[in-house]
């Protein structure tokens, strides 16, 4: 049962909302890198779902208190749905340009051409994307730019208020804690996946051979 569902695209901190909500919440949260682990089950169910097809989010979900991150976070308004008491958490960067570069430092260089790239995966990409960023080619910067703000726009204005929390990055423990109820840890806010940490992980380039964020 989730109690937490992100909205906010890849590249917004989500791998650090993952583990702060996992502490806070004391069980698994659901992001691309669970994927990697559910090959045989979760690209299938993620591409059905995008394409309309009717989906047992208990199921697909199961075990998951929370979910941040494509391919969950694209069907932020289905999950909403699903689960009406659950908060819904906008992850966002300080603005396009700061995401877009991001991601074309990161996860837009192998995103369906990797060892991962099946075609099931393959699809599911492409469905993800075009659910999320209507008819915007991912190579034409302007389209993506007009799509991520019309993104943004149609979460607002999909949630209501009392059930958004926009969290920025660096925001840190007490947004999340206030919007659930719960007494701020005794530790540092985790911050995890920068684009270094991206980029020495998957060997791309050599460590620190480019910028942190």
């Amino acid at each position: 049962m989730l109690r937490v569902i992100g909205a906010g695209l890849p590249r917004t901190g989500t791998m650090t909302l993952k583990h702060a909500l996992e502490t806070l919440l004391g069980a698994p949260c659901h992001h691309m890198s669970e994927v990697f682990g559910h090959l045989d089950t979760h690209p299938a169910g993620f591409l059905a779902a995008a394409r309309g097809a009717a989906t047992e989010w208990d199921s697909l979900l199961d075990g998951y208190a929370a979910a941040v991150d494509w391919p969950a976070s694209a069907f932020y308004a289905e999950l909403a749905e699903a689960y009406p008491d659950a908060v819904v958490v906008l992850s966002r960067r300080d603005g396009f340009d700061t995401w877009w570069r991001s991601c074309n430092d990161t996860i837009f260089t192998g995103m369906d051409t990797d060892d991962t790239a099946t075609p099931e995966w393959t699809a599911m990409i492409a469905a993800i994307w075009e659910k999320t960023f209507p008819g915007a080619d991912r190579t034409d910067r302007d389209a993506v730019e007009a799509a991520y703000g019309a993104y943004h726009e149609r979460v607002r204005a999909t949630v209501p208020a009392e059930r958004l929390v926009e969290f920025t990055t660096g925001a840190g423990w007490e947004p999340l804690c206030a919007a659930l109820g719960l007494p701020v840890p005794d530790e540092p806010f985790p911050y995890l996946n920068t684009t270094r940490e991206w980029h020495e992980r998957t060997g791309a380039v050599p460590p620190g051979g480019i910028g942190a964020e």
